[in-house]
This record gives C-alpha cells, sequence and structure tokens, in this order.
C-alpha cells in the first residue's frame, strides 16, 4: 500500500511539474523579461542580460533563506498562472466545442446564429455541387463526365466546412456533433442516452484510447488559455503579440486534429459496440442498424411520467 501511494504521490508531482509549474515558469520569466525590456528595447538581449545579472547579485538572493524564498514564489506564481491557464482553456473548449452556443448571451449568441446561417449556406452550396458532380459521373458518354479529381476538390471543400450540415459555429463543435446526427440516422441511436452505458461495457483498452483522445482536446484547449495569457503582455512588449498568435494557431491546428480524433474513436465504439450493450441488456442478436438501435433506446429510455389525475 505504500509502494502505490509512493508511486501515485511520484506520478501526480510530475503532471503538476509539467502542466502548471514548468509553463508557468516560462510565462512569468517572459512577463518578466517584458517588463524589463519595454517597447523601445523589446529585443535588447544585452540590456536583458545586464538586468539578470544585476538581479543576482542583490543582497535579497544571496543568502540561502533569500533564494529558497525567492524559488516558493516562483513555484507559487507559476503554479497559480498555470491555474489560470487551464480556467481559460475551459472557456476556450466551451467555445470551440460550442455544446451550448444557443444559451450564449445575446449578443455573442446573435453572432453565433448569423456564422451558423453563413457555413450552412456554404456548406448547402458546396453539397449540391458534389451531388451533381456525382451525376454527371453517370452520364453515358465518358466524355461528359467529369475528372474525379473535381469531385473530390468538391468534396474536400465540403468537409472543410464540415463534415455534415453545420448546426454548431464552429468545426470542432459540429465534428462532434457529427457522430450523434449519424448514429441518429443509420442506428437510430441517441448519443446522449446510449453512451453511459455503453461506456461501462467497453473494453478497458478503447476505454484508455478515448481517454488519451479527451485528453488531447483538453491540452490543446488549455494552450489557446496560455494564448489568452501571453496577449495582455503586449501592453508594455509587443513580441508578446506574434507569440500569443503563434499559440493561437497551435492551438486551433490541434483542437481540430484532437476532436476529429475523439469524435472518430467514440463512432467507431458505438459502432463496433452497441451490440455488446445489446448483449447485456437481453437483447436478441441482430446486426447494427435500426432494428437493434430503436431495440436498445427503448430499453434504455425512461417513460414518460404519467399525469396525475385532477384531484
Amino acid at each position: 500500500m505504500g509502494g502505490l501511494l509512493s508511486e501515485l504521490s511520484k506520478k501526480l508531482a510530475e503532471r503538476w511539474l509539467t502542466l502548471l509549474v514548468l509553463p508557468g515558469a516560462l510565462y512569468l520569466a517572459v512577463a518578466a523579461a517584458g517588463h524589463t525590456l519595454g517597447q523601445s528595447a523589446a529585443l535588447d538581449v544585452g540590456r536583458l542580460t545586464y538586468a539578470i545579472s544585476d538581479a543576482a547579485r542583490a543582497p535579497q538572493v544571496a543568502t540561502a533563506g533569500g533564494q529558497v524564498v525567492l524559488l516558493a514564489a516562483i513555484l507559487a506564481g507559476a503554479a497559480a498562472t498555470g491555474l489560470a491557464a487551464q480556467s481559460l482553456g475551459s472557456v476556450v473548449e466551451r467555445v470551440a466545442l460550442a455544446a451550448g452556443w444557443g444559451a450564449w448571451p445575446w449578443l455573442f449568441g446573435e453572432l453565433a446564429e448569423r456564422h451558423v446561417a453563413r457555413r450552412q449556406r456554404r456548406w448547402d452550396a458546396a453539397r449540391a455541387e458534389y451531388e451533381d458532380l456525382r451525376l454527371l459521373e453517370r452520364a453515358p458518354r465518358p466524355a461528359d463526365r467529369p475528372r474525379p479529381r473535381e469531385r473530390h476538390r468538391v468534396a474536400h471543400r465540403c468537409e472543410r466546412i464540415s463534415v455534415e450540415r453545420p448546426e454548431r459555429p464552429t468545426w470542432s463543435g459540429d465534428r462532434i456533433h457529427a457522430i450523434a446526427v449519424r448514429l441518429d440516422r443509420d442506428a437510430h441511436v441517441n448519443l446522449l442516452i446510449v453512451w453511459p452505458h455503453l461506456w461501462l461495457v467497453l473494453p478497458e483498452e478503447i476505454r484508455g484510447e478515448i481517454g488519451r483522445a479527451r485528453a488531447a482536446l483538453t491540452r490543446a484547449a488549455v494552450l489557446g488559455g496560455w494564448a489568452l495569457l501571453y496577449l495582455p503582455l503586449a501592453w508594455w512588449w509587443w513580441p508578446a503579440v506574434p507569440l500569443a498568435a503563434t499559440l493561437v494557431v497551435i492551438s486551433a491546428r490541434r483542437l481540430r486534429t484532437a476532436s476529429d480524433t475523439y469524435a472518430t474513436l467514440l463512432e467507431a465504439s458505438v459502432r463496433l459496440h452497441l451490440t455488446d450493450l445489446a448483449d447485456k441488456l437481453r437483447i436478441e442478436e441482430q446486426p447494427m442498424g435500426p432494428l437493434l438501435g430503436g431495440a436498445v433506446m427503448r430499453r434504455l429510455s425512461s417513460p414518460a411520467p404519467a399525469a396525475e389525475p385532477a384531484s
């Protein structure tokens, strides 16, 4: 038991150091450098080196006690900064996935609704062009048929907007929402109802893969939180602007990749293991499809409460 607790403490310390302290210490170093150099000497390495050397000779850090206090302050500040970045990352994730965008404050909700409508118009146009090309491919004369590259190009443009018809203001949000759309269309399955039950019967290996994909999505959002923290530093140090912009681009790309991977794993796990859930529910064995999905949903859905008779 003591060895288990020791190993657990070690892993927690490693995660605390990796996720909070090291990125927070880097942020504090950048903030201190920006405050020292200012806008006029933003890239003056010599001035920064002199300032560091001058601070190292200060009497307060020359003693062991002063060094301990300084190290403790840096660790505490770095950890607090890391927690702030994670909190901002949760906001970035909620915006990126946009699950409840209909309840956003009126200004943001109005802008999101207009953006969804624009994305739907673009997707409808691309999808119509794709279907027209598919019809032309059936032309009796080979000369009237479009080249396959044209259809692939239109399909790629459609998927860049959304893999299914957009219902959310972001690509990542629509990618997650597309799972529910496809499963409802192909198997009459409500993902919100089925998933908690299916999770309990999934093999440990698959749950681990899904958990790692979900953690990658969270890390990508936290990177966006760091970008939001670096942006205010531009008030007194302009290089913080390209630094924050770089983090935004990396975060956006990782969010897109992570959400696609996470959605793919979720959909695959439902399609592959819905029969396992049906077996646990003592439903007659049948292939994945509307009949199986409907039977599972009838077994899992709670009946509507009966109205009480009027007294």
